[in-house]
């Protein structure tokens, strides 16, 4: 379905590794223009000289998602550059895991900033230039832990529950302007998102966990691919998946 993603300009918070990064090459490799965000320059650039390399468009700003500022910046430099925003992906996410008895606040607070707020700052920086545009497309990052919560993930699950319920009410508002709206909830996936985990028990199990039915972050970005490449009057609003192997 690559007639629904080529010439379109995506931009990726989170795009310097993991779902991001996976996101940004198959994209580009079906004709869409790429404008990535993340923390890590050295790695967005790294990136942005390989899809070059290979003929596509990619461009680069160094982007903390709990500055406003700088996701205005972000998807302000797409338009600037390229004329339009025609996918927002709000990818960039920690999951720090520990019992709420560790009272691990600082934690807390970094996931609702990252998870949660991340994601409204996303909205807040493109909708103006979707709602002039008559179009576009928000792809939000949930996860399994969206849909169910075990013991350890209290407050990265209600982040991400949270992030399923504002993607359902960006949907139903977005409606007078020809924009869609769809919410990804993987499972286990192969990305740096176990290294997040402070609490050393924990990051034990979890690795374990990934090491044994964590599929390749390529999987969500055929997920994505899957979402875009509909014609415009589809809209895929949620995706679930797991690997087989993964009983949660």
């Amino acid at each position: 379905m690559t007639a629904g993603i080529k010439d379109k300009v995506v931009v990726v918070t989170g795009a310097s590794s993991g779902l991001g990064e996976a996101t940004a090459r198959l994209l580009s490799a079906q004709g869409a223009t790429v404008v990535l965000g993340a923390r890590r320059a050295d790695r967005l650039q790294a990136l942005a000289k390989e899809i070059e390399g290979r003929g596509g468009k990619a461009l680069t700003l160094e982007t903390d998602v709990t500055h406003r500022e700088q996701v205005k910046a972000l998807v302000d430099a797409a338009v600037q550059t390229y004329g339009r925003v025609d996918v927002m992906i709000n990818n960039a996410g920690l999951m720090p895991q520990a019992p709420l008895e560790e009272l691990k606040v600082d934690e807390w607070d970094r996931m609702i900033d990252v998870n949660l707020k991340g994601v409204t700052y996303g909205i807040a920086a493109a909708l103006p230039h979707m709602q002039r545009q008559k179009s576009g497309h928000f792809v939000n990052v949930s996860s399994v832990a969206g849909h169910k919560v075990g013991p350890g993930f209290a407050v990265y699950a209600a982040t991400k529950f949270a992030v399923r319920a504002l993607s359902e009410g960006l949907r139903q508002e977005v409606k007078p302007y020809n924009i869609r709206t769809t919410v990804i909830s993987p499972g286990a996936v192969a990305t740096e998102l176990p290294n997040t985990v402070s609490d050393p028990a924990a990051a034990e199990r979890l690795r374990g966990f990934y090491a044994q039915v964590a599929v390749p972050a390529d999987s969500f970005a055929r997920a994505v691919a899957f979402a875009l490449g509909h014609p415009p009057e589809v809209d895929i609003n949620e995706i679930l998946y797991r690997p087989t192997r993964q009983e949660l």
